[in-house]
């Protein structure tokens, strides 16, 4: 299973967005530049230091940009290099910021050996509002935070595990939790859902 290390290069010399190793990923976003031009993007391949965008937005080395990528919300950082159908840039965030991109990165890279309930006749659903709650059976409620949503299943990042199949609502969905990994816990609604049902997140 992949999982992001600090590279081994002398630290006087390494630079902050080099402190990890990239994975690729395929990843779609829409970034922002300082002259507000906006531009569809796909990341290529990051670490929780730097990012790689296949992007038609040609800025300027050292310019400010802000991205919204799926699965992983708001990033923002400053340009580094141009490339032949993109851009680098290195990613300005806190040391905590990048311990969860890291395990961000980590579920999607390792998605596939983590068994989530996702349905793959079923499109991922980007959702447009994260921030929701999870509640038990007993009413006590969480914020959670979704990294992943789908028809018949959503993965969210919240500080408590219940136990599996514990019943749980996501929102309005009722479902049980089906896994646990390392931000969070993966949810299967007790029925597919419609993308109606879905408009709270979407």
């Amino acid at each position: 299973m992949l999982t992001f290390q600090a590279s081994h290069s002398n630290p006087a010399q390494a630079s902050p967005q080099r402190t990890f190793q990239r994975v690729a990923v395929n990843l779609q976003g829409r970034l922002m530049l300082p002259s507000y031009e906006e531009y569809v993007c796909v990341v290529i391949d990051m670490s929780p230091g730097d990012v790689r965008f296949a992007c038609a937005a040609r800025p300027r080395t050292g310019e400010r940009v802000i991205a919204y990528i799926d699965h992983l919300g708001r990033l923002e950082g400053a340009v580094v290099k141009l490339t032949d159908d993109g851009f680098v840039m290195s990613i300005v965030a806190t040391g905590r910021k990048r311990e969860k991109l890291a395990a961000q990165l980590t579920w999607i890279a390792n998605k596939h050996e983590l068994g989530l309930p996702e349905d793959r006749r079923h499109d991922r659903l980007t959702p447009r509002t994260i921030l929701t709650e999870l509640t038990l059976e007993d009413g006590r409620r969480y914020p959670c935070r979704l990294m992943d949503l789908s028809l018949s299943g959503a993965a969210v990042d919240i500080d408590i595990r219940p136990p599996i199949d514990t019943p749980v609502r996501l929102g309005n969905m009722r479902g049980r939790v089906v896994r646990h990994f390392v931000e969070g816990v993966a949810i299967e609604f007790l029925s597919l859902q419609s993308r109606e049902a879905l408009t709270e997140f979407l």
